[in-house]
């Protein structure tokens, strides 16, 4: 839903949310554009709808790009626009809570910028990023990539890097971390959070010493003197 203010980020489960996703021509949220968008809706822990759309960036969408999600100039040749794609979107949305992987840094960037671009609003839905939440309830993982969490959970990683594919996967994480949520390991239990933006907390040095340092660093630069007696290290 369109709103003054941006939605806050949250770091529990719900039953009832839309998870969703973009492929995009580049990383950069000043520079770059998006050329697909997809979500699942689920209501009660199951899904219920589906959303899925290509977009025509109207700029040329780079080799590289095309190499990591396969979507190429000519495939989005007739596709709407981005303006017409994100009110779709926004009108399948509504004012449920969204949900997906690293989207706090990436995702969310991209359509709360064309939100103003287009409408001259943000997004206000809150949101829930699944990285944050895999970080903290799986600590042991050496890396916590949505392809990943997916071997780990024995999940089908078939199609990654398309939105809805990585939707799909991402719906399954999400509600496989709630269990870890519910019963987390003892390792889980030592994981420091960061009390600005749930973050788990990662200790560092730096030149006056240990310090503990938010995991969301730039967008959080929640920052705390490392206690002597510390019991966990990232």
């Amino acid at each position: 839903m369109l709103s003054a203010n941006m939605g806050k980020k949250l770091n529990i489960y719900v039953k009832d949310y839309v998870v969703f996703d973009l492929e995009t021509t580049g990383t950069s949220c000043t520079g770059d554009e998006v050329v697909e968008i997809s979500a699942i809706k689920v209501q009660d822990g199951r899904v219920v709808e589906e959303f899925s759309t290509l977009v025509n960036p109207q700029i040329p969408i780079p080799f590289w790009a095309t190499d990591v999600n396969g979507i190429t100039d000519k495939m989005v040749a007739n596709a709407p626009t981005f303006d017409k794609a994100l009110a779709d979107f926004l009108t399948f949305v509504g004012d449920m809570v969204l949900v997906g992987h690293n989207i706090h840094t990436f995702d969310m960037k991209f359509i709360c910028r064309d939100a103003v671009k287009y409408f001259g609003k943000t997004i206000g839905n809150d949101y829930i990023d699944t990285l944050p939440l895999a970080r903290i309830y799986l600590p042991q993982l050496g890396h916590h990539t949505l392809t990943g969490l997916a071997r780990y959970y024995g999940i089908s990683i078939s199609g990654a890097h398309r939105a809805l594919n990585d939707c799909r996967m991402n719906q399954q994480i999400f509600e496989r971390l709630a269990e870890e949520m519910k019963n987390p390991s003892e390792e889980a239990k030592k994981v420091k959070k960061c009390p600005r933006c749930g973050s788990p907390l990662k200790l560092r040095s730096g030149k006056f010493g240990k310090f503990w340092g938010c995991t969301s660093y730039p967008n959080c630069r929640y920052t705390k003197d490392a206690e002597e007696n510390s019991i966990y290290e990232e």
